[in-house]
């Protein structure tokens, strides 16, 4: 192999690696924000859901209110002995002060059931009571419904004698009030009193006679009448939900006909294509209300997406800057391996100018790294420059509170830099040599750990039932190197450790336990110290690159086994790992893949 030979692979090897930190780099950038995205998005959608939420309990509550002040106008006719006259439902209904507490109801009255053998009664008792009063209109009904009272009646008189009877939503809905005992709502219906003509419904709550019935042959005999509330939907929608102070737009269907739609008015607030929509389905009082929500103009407003695309823009200049810098290294890398080569053509078979010669490339190289560090610290300076310039931003922690995270995140990273290329490079390296075939005891592999460690013997106690290890005695030893090096390093006193090996031998392969009786390690951490570069060391520690617990697992794994802790806070540690007993045929699967 010649001299350029060995020149144009280390040249190769390097551009990889510079590809392997742009794409980790690149990686993070857009991790952190797909990451900032979903989260805001997230919260965006759970605001519209509260806002949605919120109107379709303000409907409900509102519509639970109207129904308590129904029942508090039956249990005031049952207080009067059964019925009610003219001045004494006035009273009433005064006092429920409806314009104040019941915002958007039209008013509260009675209607009475007439069978039509009592008609002339009725209308007689009503003529004393009322000069003029009549029931309309005509129909083919056996009995009659007419509205009776209903306060405040200077905006109601048209309704006064109305026979609801005639009309099959306001007939119908009386009569499910009646046989159920409970507060119904009628389907769509238009107001006598309402000029406007818009959809409305009537509410209902039933009173009997005799006290309260229990089954439908008993409603229907003691059947006296009902205590109404009229609504116009769009008049009740306002006096509940006043759209200058909501995020949402609704719309409500009763079955095929929308009764309230604010979807199809241009308020300057609608917003053609809203970033939320949902439907819900309401069960209300015996009838189904389909309720669809969308967020408007002011939803839009109140919650944009800058986060993420500043995350991602900032994110992209350091990504810029840092593939600059990687160019930059590597120019100077080739420079000086350049220079490096010439001198050495030059130089081959000039000894005395040898030592010339390095001392030269050294301080080269040296002038080479010290430059390198000024794209480094430009991009640590553009960090601090985009923290100040997105001031607002990131002290707005409750709209953005991850991009002061991100932009340390980011700080971190360009500190690491180096450090993870020489890391890559250690991790990459395993498995990389053939699997060995050897016969050696594990007796002699101990001895030579602890002949390596310079520990005592008496501190490190072996049971194997096994006499040889006879597949890659060389990663073999490797593994309990770590492990056995871990377990003296990381002890509160080295001197008085003590470490357990025990080797057992299994149908299919061996199982290895190295146990010591050090500080222990957290479950929570468990998985966490097999990872690259991961270390649970203090700053009071040693210090540790955080890549010899992942050695261990990539070498396990590489020969088809897997490794765990059981572990604890203040009883040591006892790593548990498989290892072949014969060479198989083929290399385990995914050995021979490594980087």
């Amino acid at each position: 192999m010649t001299g350029t030979d060995i020149f144009e692979r280390s040249t190769g090897r390097i551009s990889a690696l510079h590809l392997i930190i742009i794409g980790l780099s690149l990686t993070m950038t857009l991790g952190a924000w797909l990451y900032s995205k979903k989260q805001l998005e997230h919260r965006i959608e759970s605001r519209f859901l509260a806002a949605r939420d919120s109107t379709v309990d303000l409907i409900l509550d509102s519509m639970s209110r109207y129904e308590d002040a129904l029942w508090s106008g039956v249990a005031a006719i049952s207080a009067l002995g059964g019925d009610v006259d003219m001045q004494e439902w006035k009273v009433f209904a005064q006092s429920l002060n409806i314009d104040q507490r019941y915002p958007g109801v039209n008013g509260v009255g009675v209607i009475h059931y007439v069978p039509r053998e009592t008609l002339p009664a009725y209308l007689a008792e009503r003529e004393a009571e009322r000069q003029g009063f009549e029931i309309y209109p005509q129909h083919d009904q056996g009995f009659s419904l007419p509205i009776t009272y209903i306060e405040p009646e200077d905006v109601n008189a048209a309704a006064v004698g109305l026979d609801v009877a005639h009309e099959v939503n306001r007939r119908t809905g009386l009569l499910a009030s009646r046989d159920t005992g409970r507060s119904k709502i009628t389907g769509p219906i238009v107001l006598v009193q309402d000029s406007d003509h818009t959809p409305g419904f009537l509410f209902y709550a039933p009173y009997y006679s005799g006290g309260i019935p229990e089954t439908l042959e008993e409603r229907r005999e003691q059947f006296q009448g009902v205590v109404y509330a009229p609504f116009v939907v769009r008049k009740l929608v306002e006096g509940l939900l006043s759209k200058e102070r909501r995020d949402v737009h609704f719309s409500i269907r009763d079955g095929e006909q929308t009764i309230y739609d604010e979807h199809a008015i241009d308020d300057g607030l609608s917003d053609a294509n809203p970033l939320y929509t949902d439907t819900v389905s309401l069960d209300l009082y015996g009838r189904n209300w389909e309720i669809e929500v969308r967020s408007n103009l002011a939803f839009r407003t109140n919650n944009g997406f800058e986060q993420p695309t500043l995350i991602l823009f900032g994110g992209l200049i350091i990504e810029a800057l840092i593939i600059a810098l990687l160019i930059s290294m590597a120019r100077a890398n080739s420079r000086a391996r350049s220079y490096a080569f010439e001198l050495t053509t030059e130089l081959r078979g000039k000894s005395e100018k040898l030592e010339m010669a390095n001392a030269e490339i050294e301080q080269f190289v040296y002038v080479a790294s010290h430059d390198l560090k000024t794209p480094a610290r430009g991009i640590g300076f553009l960090t601090d420059l985009m923290e100040e310039d997105l001031s607002e931003h990131v002290n707005d922690q409750e709209a953005h509170g991850a991009l002061q995270m991100h932009l340390d995140l980011i700080r971190e990273r360009v500190e690491r830099m180096h450090a993870l290329t020489r890391g890559i490079m250690d991790y990459a390296r395993v498995g990389r040599s053939d699997l060995s075939h050897d016969n050696v005891a594990p007796e002699e592999i101990i001895k030579a750990c602890i002949a390596d460690f310079e520990v005592d013997t008496a501190q490190v106690h072996l049971e194997s039932d096994v006499e040889k290890i006879v597949v890659d005695s060389h990663n073999f030893r490797r593994i309990l190197e770590n492990l056995i090096g871990n377990a003296f390093k990381y002890h509160p006193d080295p001197a008085k450790a003590h470490v357990a090996i025990t080797i057992s031998e299994k149908p299919d392969h061996l199982e290895v336990m190295v146990a010591d009786d050090g500080a222990g390690i957290a479950p929570q951490y468990h998985e966490r110290i097999f990872e690259v570069f991961q270390t649970l060391r203090t700053s009071e520690d040693q210090e540790s690159t955080g890549i010899g617990l992942a050695i261990v697992k990539k070498l396990v794994e590489q020969h088809g086994g897997t490794v765990r802790v059981d572990s604890d806070e203040g009883r040591g540690a006892c790593f548990v790992f498989q290892w072949p007993k014969t060479l198989l045929n083929e290399r385990p699967e995914g050995l021979g893949k490594v980087a």
